[in-house]
This record gives structure tokens, sequence and C-alpha cells, in this order.
């Protein structure tokens, strides 16, 4: 499938890409556009993209999809969320000026499973063609003004890219129902034992501990969790750990030892290796990009 990047007839004036580091790009991208009258194939795409339209003046937009033909006004603080997916095409009439925000499904979900203890459904996102809402659209301006500061920047837009995910996933994500859990392990079993490994991810942590905050037996608990997060309770506590890792190893005077202590791992040696097994790259060379 092609990125919308690719299809877009203009370049855009300001991109997060160009401009944060790796940690804050794995959470999303950020596109703004003032772009002339033009159109945009229909076409499938691996993203989910939600536009935050920042035009005062209402203006005509047409939009194609999933086979449906839209002819509609599209107003100021107006947003359309499209899943991964969905197929849709564009046709505007005037000069835009809007945010198109990206991101990529697998590091929603990571994001939402490790941050807010949500499992999402496979869709992940509502379709949402036109919708009034302020406040993400509000939450958008704000993650472009950190773009536009040289000072602090970095930090701003990761902690805004943070904000704006959360109220994404609390307002429009598609959470997993009960059903599609085990009958014999729940959301709230989950939960239970992701804020376990929240607390206690520092110290040596055994299955044993993550299946009796299940309250079910360590066999039963690794097999349940395995089938329902899609990976076994020992990589996703790693995965967890790495994670965090990758936070610290933003501070250039964090020891890599003191990061490997902190984290829960044996040694450097130990954390290295799985850090390069999940990301691939060593710690040194995430640090340097």
């Amino acid at each position: 499938m092609p990125k919308y990047q690719d299809i877009y007839p203009s370049e855009p004036l300001i991109q997060s890409l160009d401009l944060v580091r790796p940690l804050a790009a794995d959470l999303l991208t950020l596109e703004y556009f003032e772009a002339e009258p033009a159109s945009m194939p229909i076409n499938k795409y691996e993203q989910h993209h939600i536009i935050l339209n920042l035009k005062d003046k209402p203006h005509r937009v047409e939009n194609w999809r999933n086979g449906e033909h839209r002819d509609f006004i599209y107003h100021k603080n107006e947003i359309i969320v499209t899943p991964a997916g969905v197929e849709s095409g564009w046709q505007w009439h005037v000069q835009s000026k809007c945010i198109i925000i990206t991101l990529e499904p697998i590091k929603f979900e990571k994001f939402a499973q490790t941050e807010l203890g949500i499992l999402l459904s496979e869709r992940q996102l509502k379709d949402l063609p036109q919708f009034l809402d302020e406040d993400i659209t509000q939450s958008g301006i704000q993650l472009l003004e950190a773009l536009k500061c040289q000072l602090g920047s970095q930090i701003m837009f990761e902690s805004f890219a943070r904000i704006f995910l959360t109220k994404l996933i609390l307002k429009y994500g598609l959470q997993a129902e009960e059903y599609e859990f085990s009958k014999s392990f729940t959301a709230k079993q989950y939960k239970q034992v992701l804020d376990y490994i929240a607390l206690n991810y520092g110290n040596n942590i055994l299955l044993e501990d993550m299946a009796a905050k299940a309250s079910l037996s360590p066999s039963h608990f690794s097999r349940l969790f395995k089938q329902t997060i899609g990976q076994s309770p020992y990589q996703f506590l790693m995965a967890y750990r790495i994670e965090q890792a990758k936070k610290m190893l933003d501070n250039p005077n964090k020891l890599m030892a003191d990061i490997a202590f902190t984290c829960g791992f044996s040694d450097q040696a130990h954390f290295s290796r799985v850090f390069k097994k999940i990301e691939g790259l060593t710690p040194k060379q995430y640090r340097k990009k």
C-alpha cells in the first residue's frame, strides 16, 4: 500500500520527522499543510490518519470513502479520522490549512497497552468522516507549536504527543470487548498485571508474581496471556522494560549501567542483548540516533 505522504500533491510546510528525536517519532508524525486546491486518488493506507481543520472560513471538500461519495462543508475544528485499511480519496476546492497526524497501528497499539492499560480491537479507531472536536484540534495545535519552538521543542512535542494519543484513544479508540478475551482472562485481570509491572519493572518479576495478580496458576496464566495479548508474559515484560529504557536513553548524562539496573536487567550486557533483539540496534546506537 502507498503512504499518505507519497500521494499528497504538495509538500508540508512543517513536518515532525525533520525535527524530533526517535522516541517522539515512534508516537506519531505530524505534517502541516497549506495546500492549493487539488485532489488525491482513492487509496487504502496501512496507517491511521487524523486530519484537523485549522481554516477559519468553512469550505467545500469532497471525500470518497469505502465507495460512498460525500460532498460537504468543512468547518474549523472539525476532525476526520480515517483508520488504516479504509478506502479514501479527496478533493478540496480552496486552499487548505490543516494538520495531518499519521499513526502506525503497531506502535499505536503498544502505546494503548503499555501507557494506558487498554487493549484495542483489531480496527483500533472509529471511522469518523467528519466530527467537531475543538479539544483534539487544540491538542494538535499544541504539537505544531512545539515544533515551531526552538527551546525545549523535543520534550514539549513528546509530552503533547502523549496527551494527544491519550485523548484520541479515550474518545475514539475501539476497545476490545470482554468477549474478545478468554472467559478465564478478563480486561480487569490484564490491567492488574500491567499495573503490577508498571510499579515493579525494575525489580525481579517472576511468572508466579504476574500470575498471582490475575489469580491464575502460572501455566494457565502464561497460556491465556499469550492467547490474548499475542506475547508471552516474559516477552511483554522485556518489551515494557525496553520502552522505559528508551525514555532514559534520551538523557545523555545517564549511564548505561544505571539504566540497565533501573529497568530490571541483571547487567549491562543482558540489557544490550535484549535491547538489540527488540529494537534492532544497541542502546548506544539508539542514543546516537
